[in-house]
């Protein structure tokens, strides 16, 4: 057991529990800080957030606070896409030569968009519904497979996305109730996150040692953050998470 990992396992974990912003956003930069290729640190994250989904999923089954229906339509569009994105860039040679420098570049870009979605999920929680919001899940199954899609396609890349990308497009364009749309973000990202990172698996991309020194970390890190977060202001941390992850980005890019 490394304790320096445990350490950023806790921290890391904490902020996520604190904050509700997604833990691929702070994990995966900081690897690469700390000298991890980019490959590793996506393919460690992809199974590290496999394995902290897998709990909450189970969870959120018991509780019957997830669309099941939704969840369909959008992995019909992102597992393939996913899967799509990591194959790509392992095994098409012109790619699979720079994919450490690709998927840096990607990583700044998406870190930056997901800042800016953090700051509209925010927005967007105080907006009264809107016409996508009555329509039908049948009349938009076409659009929740497209936003499977390309979404899927971003966390295959980078393994950012899979909670705070969907999450924003769930509360736009969807009907649901604060549980559903936790349950059914996170039973969605723990089917992609699992299909991607079972692809690097076969590549051997993942630091398995490394994921569980973080997970040691992060379990009790998300207790004690998710506790402190009913005394401490979330918006205000929200805010400053949102300035890091950005600032993060824009070096990567």
């Amino acid at each position: 057991m490394e304790i320096e990992i445990v350490l950023m396992g806790f921290m890391v974990g904490a902020l996520v529990g604190l904050t509700g912003v997604g833990g691929a956003a702070l994990l995966t930069p900081v690897l690469m800080w700390i000298g991890i290729s980019p490959s590793v640190a996506v393919a460690t994250d992809l199974f590290y957030n496999s394995v902290t989904k897998l709990f909450g999923s189970i969870q959120h089954i018991r509780q019957k606070t997830i669309n099941l229906t939704l969840v369909k339509y959008l992995a019909l569009g992102s597992i393939p896409s996913a899967v799509g994105a990591v194959l790509l860039l392992q095994a098409y040679p012109p790619l699979a030569m720079h994919q450490d420098t690709i998927m840096k570049h990607a990583l700044g870009v998406v870190l930056v968009v997901v800042a800016i979605a953090t700051i509209l999920k925010q927005f967007f929680d105080r907006l009264g519904s809107n016409r996508w919001q009555e329509k039908p899940l049948a009349d938009k199954r076409l659009l929740t497979i497209g936003i499977g899609v390309a979404l899927g396609f971003i966390v295959g890349l980078t393994s950012i996305g899979s909670g705070s990308l969907f999450a924003l497009a769930m509360i736009y364009l969807y009907r649901l109730t604060a549980a559903e749309l936790v349950g059914t973000d996170i039973l969605h990202a723990f089917l992609l996150v699992t299909a991607a990172g079972a692809i690097h698996a076969v590549y051997g991309n993942i630091n398995y040692a490394l994921a569980f020194n973080l997970l040691i970390g992060s379990v009790p890190g998300v207790i004690l953050g998710s506790r402190l977060s009913a005394v401490v202001p979330g918006k205000p941390l929200r805010t400053v998470m949102a300035t890091i992850i950005l600032i993060s980005g824009l070096k990567l890019i």
